[in-house]
């Protein structure tokens, strides 16, 4: 039996990657078709049921998927927008929470209200994975990308504490609303303080270990370590993440080159792993879901799941367009950038996907509490299973159609960036070209040494140019440096076939096979950077 369970335990991550590949493969949404095929499999006969455990997600999936976010974030483009992710991801929570709480309060018969803002407080963060995959595909601004990212960044902390203070309401455990302040700003300021406290040590001991393995070891240990740290003393985990991954991730270029490309393919792999899993799981969780609903009649639940999906929805509509204006007026920094416009906020309000967070904070709800049970359990995992799915499949699968639909694309920016970058290019090849210049007046280098150089400088220095032109020149014909590259990855190849038949012929070991194709694959990288 313990064999069959852990035969089930494995099929999940391997059917994950399987359908994520599919997805992949024909252009689509991978979080979308792996809720679907996860709804699929719960009805073929002999599937086991795959309850989430809401401490395995929050202690385990959790802390990678919003350290390696956060990694990746900007900190100053963060900061340029820090009113409007701060009243999305604490305003705009806190605002759900209570008006999905008062919706489900008039609607379900007996539910109290502190157990309906449970609720409220489960459905209130959406997870922007689905959300920004789609954006970064599609070219959304630059602005409203950032904007999503940083509200599923920090809007977690702001959900499980209130996720907890309407807990302790719910159960009766003595309650004030000024208990429920403090706990908020005790857990952020407390979870800001452990992520501040940790970043700087382990970036010191990163700087100096001079070994990339053990780096990127330190870099996957430190997420846990700020989420348990901060857990321990009852501050937000959530935060402690984040704050750790953002310092560390923007002192990323102090690393060595080949630690950066370890840590990239590495975290790569890794979310790609484990987001997989935790939509499927999403999708998995209908029979643990219907198993406690037996008492109840389906008409009944079916209305009150649209109605709270339909509140969910409207209360983020109903706060993005006046938080979008109070931004504006208390930030200059925002004012100077100009307005996002009503297409840009359509976007932003219609991408509240909710994702793993909601549910496994529903099957954290106890079942009783010194003998008595949680009022409204069953119904309150049942909604937040129909609200989760509704905004993935409902909002997900139409969210491409309306970015079209509404014409928003960073083509500009983009344009802008190539600019930019070429601008750059010019100026750091102009300080190579010089240095290589007093270094061959210094030590009388080869000159064939120092053309090479200078040939290679120069024709990096053309790349960015080129590339908007889209590697082709006026008349359509192929620019040098495109040239350059697909002849030499011809040659790249031709010399691999050369060593996996030396290899074969057991004339050289698999070791120096192994050796000489790490270089040959980081010289076709590069090649293939744009």
């Amino acid at each position: 039996m313990e064999t069959t369970h852990a035969l089930w335990l494995l099929a999940i991550p391997v059917c994950a990657l399987m359908v994520a590949a599919g997805a992949r493969r024909f252009g689509l949404s991978a979080p979308l078709v792996l809720v679907i095929a996860g709804l699929g499999f719960s009805f073929v006969p002999g599937v086991p049921e795959f309850e989430l455990d809401p401490e395995f997600v929050l202690y385990v999936f959790l802390p990678p998927l919003l350290f390696s976010a956060a990694w990746n974030s900007s900190f100053a483009n963060l900061r340029e927008n820090a009113w409007s992710i701060g009243l999305l991801s604490i305003g705009l929570v806190l605002f759900t929470t209570f008006a999905v709480g008062y919706a489900a309060y008039l609607l379900v018969p007996g539910l109290p209200l502190a157990a309906a803002c449970v609720l409220g407080a489960i459905v209130a963060p959406p997870d922007a994975v689905a959300a920004v995959s789609v954006a970064q595909r599609l070219g959304l601004p630059r602005r409203t990308v950032t904007v999503l990212v940083g509200e599923s960044l920090f809007n977690d902390a702001t959900a499980l504490t209130a996720f907890r203070v309407a807990l302790i309401a719910a159960t009766g455990a003595g309650f004030t609303l000024v208990d429920g302040v403090w706990r908020f700003l005790f857990a952020a300021a407390a979870g800001t303080a452990v992520g501040l406290l940790l970043g700087p040590p382990l970036h010191w001991l990163r700087t100096r270990l001079d070994d990339p393995l053990v780096e990127n070891g330190v870099v996957l240990v430190a997420p846990f370590a700020a989420y348990l740290i901060a857990e321990s003393v009852h501050a937000s985990g959530v935060i402690a993440v984040v704050v750790s991954g953002l310092y560390l991730g923007n002192r990323e270029t102090e690393s060595a080159a080949v630690t950066r490309l370890i840590g990239h393919s590495f975290w790569k792999v890794m979310v790609f792993v484990l987001e997989s899993v935790v939509f499927l799981l999403i999708g998995l969780q209908l029979p643990p879901v219907i198993d406690g609903l037996s008492g109840w009649r389906w008409q009944e639940l079916a209305w009150w799941a649209i109605a709270v999906f339909a509140v969910t929805v409207a209360a983020r509509f109903a706060w993005v367009f006046p938080a979008a204006q109070l931004s504006r007026l208390l930030s200059r920094r925002e004012r100077a950038r100009g307005k996002v416009g009503r297409r840009g906020m359509v976007v932003v309000s219609w991408a509240g996907m909710r994702g793993v967070v909601s549910l496994a904070a529903a099957f954290a709800i106890p079942f009783a509490d010194d003998g008595r049970p949680f009022p409204g359990r069953d119904v309150i995992l049942f909604l937040t299973f129909t609200t989760v799915l509704g905004t993935l499949l409902i909002q997900g699968l139409t969210f491409p159609a309306l970015i079209r639909a509404l014409g928003i694309a960073g083509d500009r920016e983009r344009y802008s960036d190539t600019v930019a970058e070429a601008g750059a290019q010019h100026a750091a090849a102009q300080a190579a070209l010089e240095r290589l210049e007093e270094l061959n007046a210094a030590e009388r280098l080869d000159d064939s040494v120092v053309e090479r150089l200078r040939q290679l400088t120069e024709q990096r220095q053309l790349r960015a140019w080129e590339r908007l032109g889209g590697g082709t020149g006026p008349e359509g014909e192929e620019v040098p440096t495109a040239t350059y590259r697909r002849l030499r990855r011809e040659m790249l190849q031709a010399e691999r076939r050369v060593f996996v038949r030396m290899r074969d012929e057991r004339r050289i070991d698999d070791e120096v096979l192994t050796r000489v194709m790490h270089e040959l694959d980081l010289e076709e990288v590069a090649l293939n950077r744009d």
